[in-house]
């Protein structure tokens, strides 16, 4: 049973004296979307509200240096939800913070303000509300130490070979309590892979969604003794695991990338917004695909896009546009196929929002859809058709972010900064390694 949502600080006081809540955990997230929480007991609540709760920043990944580190994490009442897997009694409960400086400013370094940042650009150009539907894959494997399989089943498998379904469906009732609506769940492609797929709210709301499923998934997953990952290909030869992001701009309630005299069914709007998403995708990509491992998922031959390009039906391409039904005008959208799941989802709405905007702004004109597959079309036609492919590492894709002046401005330059630094060294660390395959094909003949 989901709870009422509460909207005041007074309304969240009530709820824990009604459910009997001890502890309340904060939540906020590092530069790499990792989640980080602190603890304070419901006698503490009422100062939390008041002025927020005092942290050292300096040990979270991409926040400020030893020398001023101190943050205050400022609560968001309208983010309280009871953690379902701890006990009822004396229970424990959890709410999203914007973290800010001693100075009571929002900290330039906190994702969520980066994605608020966002907004803003995005209400200044009239529209009030960015959708997202991100459909976030993982799997299931039988502990942390490695990737054996827990099932081989495939895409929709209702057999005795899903060994994950009832971990799933407690995954599923866990997140309704959190005030998550799911659409629908299922086996995936890969042999224990599974996917949960969300509605799509507001992008902030579904920033703290995606933070808090993937949290739900593990804590279920470890119930059973299992191990879940987000980890973009942890099997060779399998599919990886993606998010495809779906997404929409409202203005006064009405779906602003429809039309219906567009042979697509596409306003101007969405025409441009699919534009920037095209024109800006190579730059953003060290954004939605941030790990070494991200870019052994974005391989051609996999149903991971690699080409930039659009399409109603190609899943070979970039983006999809899904197919016009009669009556369904609020869900005319665009599906950008190339973010994995295991990145940080506030920056990743965050450069994807700036993208489209950037092509609504300066009226980018929406190539002709590709519905051939680009998989199939040699490298010199493709060139010829002008069709960009995502960097292949991630150190390639980091020298583009570097350069990239949207996503300087998406970011901010605190946090863009620390984050081309801390991925070219994630990508200096991976170079220098010698794998299990070079020795492998080397050593018997050099």
């Amino acid at each position: 049973m989901e709870d009422p949502k509460p909207a005041t600080p007074a309304d969240v006081s009530a709820l824990c004296d009604e459910r009997d809540i001890r502890f309340i955990r904060l939540w906020f997230t590092d530069i790499l979307g990792q989640l980080k929480s602190f603890s304070i007991g419901r006698d503490e609540l009422e100062d939390a509200f008041e002025g927020g709760m005092g942290f050292d920043g300096s040990s979270i990944t991409g926040f400020n240096a030893i020398e001023e580190s101190d943050m205050i994490a400022m609560p968001d009442p309208s983010t309280f939800a009871v953690l379902p897997w701890r006990p009822e009694e004396q229970g424990v409960a959890r709410m999203f913070c914007d973290v800010l400086t001693p100075e009571r400013t929002p900290y330039e370094g906190d994702p969520r303000h980066v994605l608020r940042r966002a907004l803003q650009r995005m209400e200044k150009l009239g529209f009030d509300t960015f959708n997202v539907g991100p459909e976030l894959e993982y799997f299931l494997f039988k502990d942390k130490h490695g990737t054996e399989v827990l099932d081989e089943g495939g895409y929709f498998d209702l057999t005795t070979l899903d060994a994950g379904s009832d971990v799933r469906r407690e995954t599923v009732l866990a997140l309704e309590q959190l005030g998550i609506h799911v659409e629908y769940s299922h086996h995936e492609v890969g042999p224990s892979q599974h996917e949960v797929d969300m509605r799509y709210p507001d992008a902030l709301k579904m920033a703290d969604d995606c933070m808090t499923y993937r949290i739900t998934v593990k804590e279920y997953a470890l119930k059973y003794g299992w191990h879940a990952t987000f980890m973009p290909k942890p099997l060779f030869g399998e599919n990886g695991s993606g998010m495809h992001t779906h997404m929409s701009l409202f203005q006064g309630g009405r779906n602003a990338f429809f039309d219906e005299g567009d042979p697509y069914f596409l306003s101007a709007t969405g025409k441009a917004f699919i534009a920037g998403q095209l024109k800006h995708a190579r730059e953003m990509s060290a954004v939605f695909a941030q790990w070494v491992n991200s870019y052994k998922r974005l391989v051609p031959g996999y149903e991971a896009p690699v080409y930039a390009a659009w399409s109603r039906r190609n899943r070979s391409a970039l983006v999809r546009v899904p197919l016009y039904h009669p009556g369904k005008e609020q869900a005319t959208r665009m599906e950008l196929r190339c973010p994995d799941p295991a990145c940080n989802p506030y920056l990743t709405f965050a450069v994807l929002l700036h993208a489209g905007l950037e092509g609504i702004e300066k009226g980018y004109e929406l190539p002709e859809p590709m519905d051939k597959n680009l998989y199939h079309l040699a490298p010199d036609e493709r060139r010829r058709l002008g069709i960009e492919q995502l960097p292949e590492t991630l150190g390639e894709a980091i020298e583009l972010t570097a350069e990239s002046e949207l996503v300087l401005r998406a970011l901010g330059e605190h946090t863009f900064n620390r984050y081309v630094e801390i991925k070219r060294q994630e990508w200096e660390d991976y170079r220098v390694q010698v794998t299990q395959w070079e020795l492998d094909r080397y050593l018997p003949v050099l």
